[in-house]
């Protein structure tokens, strides 16, 4: 049984940088995900920048084009809704997508945070973006925000 995340319990992370990648594909549900990962990471002292990309498959180039900047984050967060269709096109996407993802983590030894949603009809995806303790966005930040904050204590 799935519970949801005590926010409230979440480490305060001081100087902390978090990059949240995220699709235009299906707009309203990524949006309500990046609206409740924000607020979560905000209320932690997390710093944060969004980065509206085309869609999933660009987050791994865009992730390692991040990790190679001048100021790179400590944690990515990639958000987005990728629907199956009649084609294998969603496996494509999705399979290549995580791939590259655990690649640039590994070869960058930054922890990229994976919320996109690969569902079969956008009811699943509107499920797992409401206006509620289930939204996945909150579910990513606090990802992040834990690892951060274990990361920190073995320095």
């Amino acid at each position: 049984m799935q519970r949801a995340i005590n926010v409230d319990a979440l480490p305060r992370i001081a100087q902390a940088h978090v990059a949240v990648l995220r699709s235009k594909w299906h707009e309203e549900i990524v949006e309500s995900m990046y609206a409740a990962c924000a607020r979560v990471l905000q209320a932690k002292g997390v710093q944060q920048t969004g980065h509206l990309l085309p869609g999933c498959f660009e987050f791994p180039h865009a992730a390692n084009v991040l990790c190679e900047s001048r100021q790179p984050p400590q944690a990515i967060v990639c958000l987005g809704v990728v629907l199956k269709g009649e084609t294998y096109h969603f496996e494509m996407i999705l399979n290549e997508c995580v791939r590259g993802l655990g690649e640039v983590s590994r070869r960058r030894r930054v922890p990229i945070i994976n919320e996109i949603l690969p569902v079969t009809d956008i009811a699943q995806a509107r499920a797992r973006a409401g206006p509620d303790e289930w939204n996945k966005g909150i579910e990513a930040a606090a990802a992040a925000i834990e690892i951060l904050h274990w990361q920190s204590r073995l320095r």
